[in-house]
């Protein structure tokens, strides 16, 4: 049966016959939010332009977006942020608006995220700090020969953020062994140079816990409890059940939980260029330089910033974290839109999953949002 438009998409508030007249449809936001900012976005790389007329969104070009969003069969949500207004809401495969998933490599992002907001805190120098300053108790156990631990020591929380650190990967067919360790951190460091740090991309888990582990030493904090403290809680965003390494260190890069509303506000608040009610979370500066493009995967094309990734759509810059099984975030900057989508790993028919979703983004929902937009 074809799924009815979510009940908090709502008729905007005008005036009763225009309303009949138009078939016009609007949406609010099922709870208060702060100011925000234009649909010009400093770190897009554009030049401000002036407020665009708007046009009306309608019954039809929202359930044409559901129904290609139901077509693909693993997915379990979408939510859809415009401006100030939640268009879509909409759930699938058993799941429902109060269940949280497993974002899986999302959890990524809002790590890279905390590097920068520790960065902003003074804990961190810079991106060019070497990370063995930063780790002091392992810069003698990083292994390999001579040569190869000289060009360890030389690895920065730059290269880390970037993926560029020349390691061998601990993800994929590593990383089982790698989980399976008796020291995350070590084993991480310990593997083989590849490249010199920052010639070379290499997607790895490991390299993501091993920037967690540098927030929580500099800070004297759990990772947990800087992240609630710094980012979810100024959010309502509860800190939900989190892995631990043998040190007992909270795993940064994978099987963090968020309801995909939850989601929804910390897209918003990136929207925002970081600042919710007032209060500064993340620099604007930061989301600037993390989302520009300092590498691009051999394996999707997609450049990769700051733990964020990218790729233009529809002639637009679209930032984007991405768990595995086809969890997103996605950032739209110039047009002030955030869209979730959810995967149920349950399902595991997802080849070409996460590519049919780019295309839900860029086929459907785009279009749509741009057209809103007079030319």
């Amino acid at each position: 049966m074809v799924p009815h438009i979510p009940t908090r998409v709502l008729l905007v508030a005008l005036p009763v016959c225009a309303v009949a007249l138009m078939g016009v449809l609007w949406t609010t936001s099922p709870e208060a939010h702060t100011t925000r900012k234009t649909t010009a976005d400093a770190t897009t790389d554009r030049p401000p332009e002036s407020e665009p007329e708007l046009v009306p969104y309608s019954a039809d070009d929202l359930q044409a977006i559901i129904d290609a969003a139901a077509a693909l069969e693993p997915l379990s949500s979408l939510l859809i942020w415009h401006r100030d207004s939640l268009l879509v809401e909409q759930y699938f495969n058993g799941m429902t608006a109060n269940r949280a998933a497993n974002v899986k490599s999302v959890s990524k992002s809002i790590v890279g995220l905390l590097v920068g907001i520790a960065i902003e805190d003074g804990v961190i120098d810079s991106v060019d700090q070497p990370i063995v300053d930063l780790l002091p108790g392992y810069a003698g156990t990083l292994g390999g020969s001579a040569t190869d631990a000289a060009v360890k020591r030389s690895i920065t929380v730059r290269d880390l953020l970037t993926m560029q650190s020349g390691l061998e990967s601990t993800s994929s067919s590593n990383y089982g062994a790698w989980v399976g360790s008796s020291d995350w951190v070590r084993d991480a460091l310990r593997r083989p140079v590849e490249c010199t740090p920052g010639t070379c991309w290499g997607y790895s888990t490991g390299t993501t816990h091993v920037l967690g582990v540098i927030v929580a030493q500099r800070t004297g904090r759990s990772l947990r409890d800087y992240a609630s403290d710094r980012l979810f809680g100024p959010l309502g965003i509860p800190v939900r059940a989190w892995d631990r390494d043998p040190q007992g260190n909270y795993l940064g890069g994978n099987n963090m939980s968020f309801r995909p509303a939850e989601l929804i506000r910390l897209g918003r608040l990136l929207l925002d260029g970081g600042e919710v009610d007032g209060r500064r979370l993340v620099s604007s500066d930061w989301l600037d330089v993390s989302w520009r493009r300092y590498a691009r995967s051999p394996y999707n094309g997609n450049g990769y910033g700051f733990h964020w990734w990218n790729r233009p759509m529809r002639g637009e810059h679209v930032v984007f974290a991405w768990g595995y099984g086809g969890q997103f975030l996605y950032i739209v900057p110039r047009l002030d839109l955030t869209v979730v989508v959810t995967s149920t790993l349950a399902n595991r028919r997802t080849r070409g999953h996460n590519w049919r979703v780019h295309e839900l983004l860029e086929d459907e929902i785009l279009p749509v949002v741009r057209r809103r937009h007079l030319q």
